[in-house]
């Protein structure tokens, strides 16, 4: 390839611009003059050739977009007169580039600027792949000027042996674009330019060959239409005929049908609606849309698994056994399994299968929060029941229709989700585990939870017809899971349909169990470590479980153990650590950072949240399980606070009440209570729940607050290790609440160690694991004054005198 020369043959030369134009050297271009700057460039180019030979010169420059190029045409005026249409013009000539360089000055109005011309001579001969490149461009050239006929230009670029000339001659292709040209106005080389005109040359070559077959695709699609169309009238027609002179049945698709329906295991009203509709595919023509429809009808119920079911496994011990070894923990809902297969295998046993129509289903929906293994666990509930599963997620589901079915009459109707998990498991009695119930949403669609309640009604659902299939489908022999988050997000009849088990969350000693004997082994097989290479003591799951994650399940726990787990494979494979390794909770730090939640009761004393007076612990039940809440009060400076009450935190109406309750019952029993009431009657009473961000709500804080205020008016601190939950009434008592085992598991998980709930929510204290009772000192108070006197750290001297005001 030649190698650029620049020839430094200073120009000055009037400026012609070009807007959205390029002109490349050998073009010649006709122009209009009744455009100024036109004119004013070709006069001032007239004016400058009186004083020196040859035509008159102008320096043609693409302007895009107000911004010139750095690289010209020298153009000489070839001959000025008047355009096909009567308008006054000039013709110019493209010469060869120049390189623009400052601005000058010039006779006329035009503007001058000083340039540089490029010489772009190639050595003689040409080497050799220079030539076969000269010989594809005018090969692609010769196949594109054909294709438009432009017989008389071919000849033309065939004589052309310049390869700059050559590359240039492209400018005049109606297909390149503006930046196109500019492109290859901008390549001085003339080899690589004709590498550019030859790329843009074959693009464009082959996007012509695209267009060409989609068009001669789709026409022969509308051929082949109108020719099947009339062969299938003729056909018809020979068919009618053959049929009069033969007197024979025709043997149609229909019969196929026919055939099949016959020929399948179907329930008796099941075959008489399918026959009904292979009648109607008989009279429908071929052409009509209903027959697509009854057909697509027919495949839905054929492929049903009508009269298909598993046999249960009816070893209730081996069913016991698998629950355990998948899950730990979660004993509420292996012993409902387990009584379930023994009412089965009871049944089976006498022969009372079916009773009334009805099979012996189940619908359970397991509540609980996150991580607890609501999901995973219904695949184990199939397994060990010998049953086929199928989960169906209902997350954000917000149309009728995806539950019952579309009515047929709908392009793209489908069956709903119910009748698709059945067909997908291929028997009558899977397992469908209904995801996220609780997520389920409704607008202008219609509701899906309402339609959900025939499905999950064990007394209707024998009977279940979709909109779809408009047949009865017997669902009695399904056993249904559902899960949820929040039983309160269930819409009450929807929730009265089901048997509610409650996962309320782990135990430190279960999390460890679990981190043990299932996350462990998981996360090694996909951290590429053998069990033999990296061992955790439980010593270090323990503060995992505790310290660095506090929560209902075991997600973050799992994740914490493959953050683990991924940082000893990658120090392992920078040479930074020797294999095999035991992890101790003494290295947790160095491998994973600082513990995300130290206990209360083990920062410095002065550092927490109780340390002043007019703060407590609460205990509240979120959408992820138990959690600690503090609640903060404190007073107004009489001279500058209005009296009132203010509360804060993104309180519900429930809550805002049971804050009102807490004032006035101080008001009203503070002189029993050695109380300073006078501070309540003059000054602004505050009441904050930090994580403000986070809405609540709920009766169960309200000895809390009761707790928060006194401690605030006595000075007297509430102690460290003791929270607390119940609703307070207006003579002080304490009255019951909900989410007992939730709010302990919490107060556990949080390293307190007393706790105080309300007497008749004693009895809940039986769903409570023994280890966390153990650990725990509850107290089960009838009145708030036990409450004060179990909460409240003695006074000190003095310590009553002085009331926090608010800043």
């Amino acid at each position: 390839m030649a190698a650029e020369s620049t020839a430094f043959t200073p120009l000055t030369l009037p400026v012609l611009p070009l807007d959205g134009e390029v002109v490349l050297p050998g073009m010649v271009v006709p122009l209009d003059l009744s455009d100024s700057e036109v004119r004013a460039a070709v006069e001032a180019a007239q004016a400058a050739a009186r004083t020196t030979p040859g035509k008159p010169r102008v320096l043609l420059v693409p302007r895009i977009d107000g911004t010139y190029a750095n690289t010209g045409v020298l153009g000489t005026v070839e001959q000025v007169g008047r355009l096909a249409d009567g308008d006054p013009g000039a013709l110019i000539r493209g010469r060869g580039r120049v390189r623009i360089g400052a601005g000058t000055t010039g006779p006329g109005a035009a503007l001058w600027v000083e340039g540089t011309s490029v010489d772009e001579t190639v050595p003689e001969p040409l080497p050799g792949q220079v030539a076969e490149l000269v010989k594809e461009y005018k090969a692609l050239a010769t196949a594109w000027l054909r294709k438009r006929g432009a017989w008389q230009v071919v000849d033309r670029v065939q004589a052309i042996d310049d390869v700059s000339a050559l590359a240039d001659n492209s400018g005049y292709s109606p297909f390149l674009s503006t930046d196109q040209k500019v492109e290859l106005l901008e390549t001085t080389d003339p080899v690589a330019r004709l590498k550019l005109a030859t790329q843009q040359l074959r693009d464009h070559l082959a996007e012509q060959d695209v267009a060409e077959t989609i068009a001669k695709d789709v026409q022969e699609g509308v051929d082949k239409q109108q020719r099947e169309f009339l062969l299938r009238r003729q056909l018809e027609a020979v068919r009618k005929e053959l049929r009069e002179l033969n007197g024979e049945q025709e043997a149609e698709e229909s019969d196929d049908y026919r055939a099949r329906v016959e020929a399948a295991d179907l329930p008796e009203k099941v075959r008489e609606a399918a026959l009904k509709e292979v009648d109607k595919l008989e009279r429908a023509s071929d052409q009509s849309p209903e027959g697509s429809w009854i057909r697509t009808w027919l495949d839905t119920v054929l492929e049903m698994p009508w009269n298909e079911r598993t046999e249960d496994a009816y070893d209730i011990q081996g069913a016991k056994a698998v629950l355990d070894a998948e899950h730990s923990g979660l004993e509420d809902v292996k012993e409902r399994i387990t009584e379930y297969l023994a009412v089965r295998k009871r049944r089976n046993d006498r022969g009372l299968g079916v009773i009334g129509g009805r099979r012996g289903g189940a619908v359970l929906a397991l509540v609980g929060p996150p991580g607890v293994g609501k999901t995973s666990l219904g695949e184990s509930v199939a397994h060990a029941m010998g049953r086929k599963f199928v989960r169906v997620a209902l997350g954000g589901v917000r149309d009728e229709a995806e539950i019952r079915g579309h009515r047929r009459t709908y392009v793209g109707a489908l069956p709903g989700r119910v009748v698709r998990a059945v067909k997908e498991a291929g028997s009558m009695n899977p397992v469908v585990l209904l995801d996220e119930i609780d997520k389920v949403g409704s607008d202008f669609r219609g509701d899906p939870a309402a339609a959900l309640l025939e499905v999950l009604d064990p007394a209707q659902n024998h009977t279940f017809r979709d909109h779809y299939l408009e047949v009865e489908l017997d669902l009695s022999d399904v056993v249904f899971l559902a899960t949820a988050n929040v039983l309160e997000a269930i819409p009450e009849a929807l929730a009265d349909r089901m048997e509610i088990v409650r996962l309320d969350g782990y135990t430190e000693d279960e999390k460890v169990v679990i981190a043990r004997d299932h996350l462990l082994p998981r996360q090694l097989e996909r951290a590429g470590l053998g069990a033999d290479e990296v061992t955790i003591d439980e010593s270090a799951l323990r503060k995992l479980a505790g310290e660095y994650t506090r929560e209902a399940g075991v997600r973050t726990l799992e994740r914490s153990v493959a953050r683990l787990l991924r940082k000893i494979a990658a120090q392992h494979e920078l040479g930074e650590r020797e294999l095999p390794f035991t992890v101790r909770d003494e290295d947790l730090r160095d491998l994973i950072g600082r513990p995300h939640h130290v206990p209360e009761s083990a920062q410095d004393p002065a550092e927490r949240r109780t340390s002043v007076p007019g703060v407590a612990t609460g205990l509240a039940v979120t959408g992820a399980g138990g959690d600690v809440l503090y609640v903060e009060a404190s007073l107004a400076d009489p001279e500058t606070g209005a009296a009132g009450l203010t509360l804060t935190g993104q309180l519900g109406d429930v809550m805002k009440e049971s804050a009102q309750i807490a004032l006035s019952f101080l008001r009203s029993h503070g002189a029993e209570l050695e109380l300073p009431v006078a501070d309540l009657k003059d000054r602004g009473v505050h009441i904050h729940f930090p994580a403000g961000a986070v809405p609540k709500d709920g009766p169960s804080a309200g000895i809390t607050m009761t707790t928060a205020l006194a401690s605030l008016l006595s000075g007297r601190l509430v102690r460290t290790d003791v929270a607390m939950t119940g609703e307070v009434s207006l003579t002080g008592r304490v009255l019951p609440i909900g989410g007992v085992k939730q709010k302990l598991l919490a107060a556990h998980r949080a390293g307190v160690t007393t706790v105080i709930i309300p007497k008749r929510n004693e009895p809940d204290l039986d769903d409570v694991p023994a280890e966390v009772l153990d650990k725990l000192d509850v107290h089960a108070v009838t009145d708030v004054r036990q409450v004060l006197e179990l909460a409240l750290a003695p006074a000190t001297n003095g310590a009553a005198s002085e009331v926090p005001v608010a800043a």
